[in-house]
């Protein structure tokens, strides 16, 4: 049912109707949706929405490739965060961008990906929103900044080549990126969603990058960008993989 009322936000969002109706008002009320509609299904309903439907299983239903276990994000490190976040760092050539690391948030994992074929709508599921890639750069003090806040969080998708040590009430407690130490004086260029640029999910060091790149075009949202990669594995006839590889490592030292 959710599916269903996602691609109707897409459907909505392509047709780009405008209206000369006026909001003067708002009423609210809370309606459960689950299973129960599934096996008492209201006939009305059911025919007022069966124009739709073939249109949106047209857009969500394509498979755009597999995926060789089930995947999920967590704290604080998992195999669908760590994929996401090396996705980023994937997509960069692109865009001219050579980062050293790439930052995906876990508020913006929404769902998890099931073993075999995925489809767009599965994509669209894990990344709902309209975030888009972005590029920053931070100076070494500012990413040791970021790292802290990400480990006081519990952790944050980091990409490959990225070692947090953490305690469990969140303090960090060594960082290295690509084997070698952080230099407080170097630069260091970041991939993330523009949704981190502002400083939002407790991680304001990303707030104060500069040489900031942030393309607002359709084709640059994150969801989009994973469809490209999917698409491109399932074109050499591979399947996607990932794995916890101790990116973000919780300490066992008390």
């Amino acid at each position: 049912m959710k599916r269903f009322f996602l691609g109707l936000t897409v459907l909505s969002l392509l047709a780009g109707c405008k209206s000369n109706y006026q909001l003067t008002s708002v009423d609210r009320s809370r309606i459960v949706v689950d299973a129960r509609y599934d096996r008492q299904p209201d006939k009305k309903a059911s025919n007022f929405l069966a124009p739709y439907s073939h249109r949106v299983d047209s857009i969500m239903g394509p498979v755009v490739g597999r995926v060789t276990h089930a995947m999920a994000g967590k704290r604080p490190e998992s195999d669908l965060s760590n994929l996401l976040s090396d996705i980023l760092v994937w997509a960069s050539a692109d865009y001219g961008e050579q980062p050293v690391i790439g930052i995906y948030n876990m508020g913006g994992i929404r769902a998890s990906l099931t073993r075999g074929a995925v489809t767009y709508g599965d994509i669209l599921d894990v990344a709902p929103f309209e975030n888009k890639i972005a590029f920053t750069t931070l100076s070494g003090e500012k990413l040791m900044k970021l790292f802290r806040q990400i480990a006081k969080r519990g952790g944050e998708g980091v990409s490959r080549g990225t070692q947090l040590v953490i305690t469990k009430d969140g303090q960090l407690l060594s960082a290295r990126l690509h084997g070698k130490e952080i230099d407080p004086k170097a630069d260091y260029r970041v991939v993330t969603v523009d949704y981190l640029l502002g400083g939002n999910d407790g991680m304001s060091a990303m707030n104060e990058g500069t040489n900031v790149v942030s393309p607002q075009e359709k084709r640059n949202n994150t969801r989009d960008i994973i469809v490209s990669y999917f698409k491109e594995k399932a074109a050499k006839g591979e399947a996607v993989e990932a794995q916890v590889e101790g990116r973000i490592v919780i300490s066992n030292k008390e």
